[in-house]
C-alpha cells in the first residue's frame, strides 16, 4: 500500500502538466501520482499521461474518462487512490521539494502511533503573475504545530483565514467511508471538498512548511473574476449546497462549538463572495439571484441567517441602493488586496 496517493484533475493541460508531474516525482515509491485526463481533446494531456505511466510505472497511473468537471476528476482519484492519505494538486500547481519531503516523513511517523491521523494542514503559497513577494497562507497563529490536535485545540479563525484544498491532506478512508462525492460539471467545488468531510475529522496535524504553490494568473482560470460572473450559477449552486449541509449536520457540529463557528464563517465567507460577484454583474437579474440566495439561507435555517446577514460582512454586502453596492465592492476590493485572492 502506497503512503500518499496524489490526484492531478487534468483537462487539456499539456501547457503546464509536466511541471506539476515532476515536482511530485521526488516523492518515489512512498507515492502513487494518479494523472486523471479529464475527457481532453484539444492537446496532448492523455498523450503526456500515458507517457509519464510508462516511464514510471510503479508510481504514475493515467487514468482516462469522459469529461465531468473538476469535481469528477477528484472522486475518479478518490474511487481508484491505494493510498493510506489523499492530495489533490491541480495541473496547473506544484509542490516545492524540500517541505514535501517533510509531509511524506510526517505522514510515515503517524502511520505507527495509537491515534489515526484524519487531516494534513501545511502552508500554501499564492504565486500569482507578477507579484514579486508571494502570499503565504499559514497557520502559526491558529493551530498547534509539530503535534496531534482536536477542535477544541484551534485557535478563532481570522476572517479570510481558512483552510483551503492546497492546504490538506485527508486520510482517504475517511473520505471514502463517509461517501465524500463532488458534484460534475460543476466549478468551484473544492469549497465542497474542504466543507463537507469535516464533521468526521477528529484528529489534525500542522506541519509549518510552504508545501503547496498555488498558480493565479491564466485569463481562462477559474477563480478569474470575470470568469466566476460568467459562471456565477454554479458559484451559486456550492454556495446552496454548502447551506444544506450546514444545516443538516447541524444538530450534530453544533456540539463541538469550534468546528461549527469555523464552518459558519467558511459559509459567511462563500455566501460574500457570491454576494459581491452578483453585485458586480451590475444586473437587474443578478441583483434578483443574490436576493434570492439570501431568502433561500434564511427559509433553510432563520438563526444562521440573522447570524450572517447582520454580521460584518453579510451586512456590507446588504448595504441599500447603488451606493451601498458600491462600498460593498470597495469593501471587497481592500480583502482582495489584503488576502491576495482572484
Amino acid at each position: 500500500m502506497k503512503l500518499l496517493s496524489i490526484a492531478i484533475p487534468c483537462y487539456n493541460s499539456e501547457n503546464y502538466m509536466r511541471k506539476c508531474v515532476e515536482s511530485l516525482l521526488p516523492g518515489g515509491e512512498d507515492v502513487e501520482i494518479l494523472i486523471v485526463d479529464d475527457g481532453s481533446a484539444k492537446d496532448r494531456t492523455a498523450a503526456i499521461a500515458d507517457e509519464y505511466a510508462a516511464k514510471y510505472p510503479t508510481i504514475v497511473k493515467a487514468i482516462h474518462k469522459e469529461n465531468g468537471g473538476h469535481g469528477s476528476a477528484v472522486n475518479t482519484g478518490i474511487e481508484n487512490a491505494s493510498g493510506l492519505y489523499f492530495k489533490v494538486v491541480d495541473s496547473d500547481d506544484w509542490v516545492k521539494e524540500d517541505a514535501y519531503l517533510q509531509v511524506l516523513s510526517t505522514l510515515r511517523e503517524q502511520t505507527g502511533i495509537d491515534k489515526v491521523l484524519d487531516m494534513l494542514v501545511c502552508n500554501f503559497v499564492y504565486d500569482k503573475v507578477g507579484e514579486k513577494r508571494k502570499k503565504v497562507m499559514h497557520y502559526r497563529h491558529i493551530l498547534p504545530k509539530d503535534t496531534l490536535f482536536t477542535w477544541e485545540d484551534c485557535h478563532h479563525f481570522i476572517k479570510g483565514h481558512y483552510i483551503l484544498m492546497h492546504s490538506v491532506i485527508f486520510r482517504t478512508k475517511l473520505l471514502r467511508d463517509n461517501h465524500i462525492r463532488l458534484p460534475e460539471h460543476t466549478f468551484y467545488v473544492d469549497n465542497l471538498y474542504v466543507f463537507e468531510p469535516l464533521p468526521y475529522v477528529k484528529n489534525m496535524y500542522y506541519l509549518d512548511v510552504n508545501f503547496y504553490r498555488y498558480y493565479i494568473g491564466r485569463e481562462d482560470q477559474s477563480v478569474n473574476e470575470s470568469v466566476m460572473i460568467s459562471r456565477i450559477d454554479q458559484q451559486i449552486r456550492v454556495n446552496k449546497l454548502m447551506v444544506d449541509y450546514l444545516v443538516e449536520k447541524k444538530s450534530e457540529i453544533i456540539r463541538n462549538k469550534r468546528l461549527y463557528q469555523y464552518m459558519r464563517n467558511y459559509l459567511e465567507i462563500i455566501t460574500t463572495v457570491s454576494s459581491v460577484l452578483l453585485i458586480r454583474s451590475g444586473t437587474e437579474e443578478a441583483l434578483q439571484k443574490k436576493k434570492e440566495l439570501w431568502q433561500y439561507l434564511k427559509g433553510k435555517d432563520k438563526g444562521l441567517y440573522v447570524y450572517l446577514r447582520h454580521g460584518i460582512m453579510g451586512g456590507a454586502m446588504n448595504l441599500p441602493g447603488r451606493g451601498g453596492r458600491k462600498l460593498s465592492v470597495e469593501g471587497y476590493k481592500i480583502c482582495q488586496k489584503l488576502f491576495k485572492f482572484n
